[in-house]
């Protein structure tokens, strides 16, 4: 969609992933990365960390459950996705403004360590997120890590999404 702000972000992961189906049975998985730049004091003669910037990540679908089974907390990544704005009012009704990531790309930062990949079955990597002519490749998905589908959460693979993301994340 045009207009909207893509970034890329380097960062280590806060929490594990949490893996979550909605009714419709789309998985997709939330992770909160930190982001902290390095800034070189001159008085000082030393390198020290700047502010952190705390980004929560939603990723959907088959790179969900990639994620939920391939990262872990500390992990450093390189999600590229969608900045987003929200306003809520919290409990005590003073209006809060959060900024959130819909996460396109992700994978861990191979500068300091390494990763060994292993492809999806045919049809399981898809990142297409419009209409499908072909066979369903939600069809028997099931949670990763042996997770189960609990919570009220649908158990249904669901139909292919429109482009961007109609349902919420159910976090």
């Amino acid at each position: 969609m045009s207009g909207e702000t893509v970034i890329t972000v380097v960062g280590n992961l806060v929490d594990d992933p949490e893996l979550r189906f909605t009714p419709a049975g789309a998985a997709v998985a939330k992770f909160r990365i930190a982001s902290t730049p390095r800034v070189y004091d001159k008085t000082a003669n030393e390198w020290k960390d700047g502010d952190s910037l705390f980004l929560t990540c939603s990723v959907w679908r088959q790179a969900a459950e990639n994620v939920a089974e391939s990262l872990s907390r500390g992990t450093r990544v390189i999600v590229q996705g969608r900045l987003k704005q929200r306003s809520y009012e919290d409990r005590e009704g003073v209006k809060r403004t959060v900024y959130e990531l819909d996460v396109d790309e992700v994978g861990p930062s191979l500068a300091r360590a390494t990763a060994k990949v292993t492809k999806n079955p045919a049809g399981g990597g898809q990142t297409s997120v419009g209409p499908s002519t072909t066979q369903d490749p939600w069809a028997g998905a099931k949670p990763a890590n042996g997770q189960q589908q609990g919570g009220g959460w649908g158990t249904a693979p669901p139909a292919p999404a429109p482009a961007g993301h109609p349902e919420e994340p159910p976090f």
